[in-house]
């Protein structure tokens, strides 16, 4: 009589940062999706069926190129787009003398 081992739980990488600061998540060959926070990641393994209940600090989780706190791409970008932000909205009045 064969015993049955339990289902050994899939090897998730968080790839490195990409240029915008988004990282793929995987998991094993299939490609679960793209990140661009950490509660984006317990979500993407939630819908794959992979509750971890930490990502943070779960051994099941691998990060690659940072941890959960580096998504450098985008913070740079938001105070990018904050300190441009307010002169988008300008709007330019010409004076013409009628």
């Amino acid at each position: 009589m064969a015993t049955a081992h339990p289902p050994e739980h899939p090897h998730i990488v968080v790839h490195s940062p990409a240029l915008d600061g988004s990282r793929r998540v995987t998991s094993g060959e299939e490609t679960l999706g793209v990140a661009s926070h950490v509660d984006d990641v317990a979500e993407l393994l939630r819908l794959a069926d992979l509750y971890v209940t930490d990502v943070e600090s779960s051994d099941l989780v691998e990060w690659q190129g940072g941890g959960p706190e580096d998504w450098p791409g985008l913070h740079e970008h938001h105070e990018h787009h904050q300190r441009h932000e307010p002169h988008e909205h300008h709007e330019r009045h010409e004076h013409r003398g009628d």
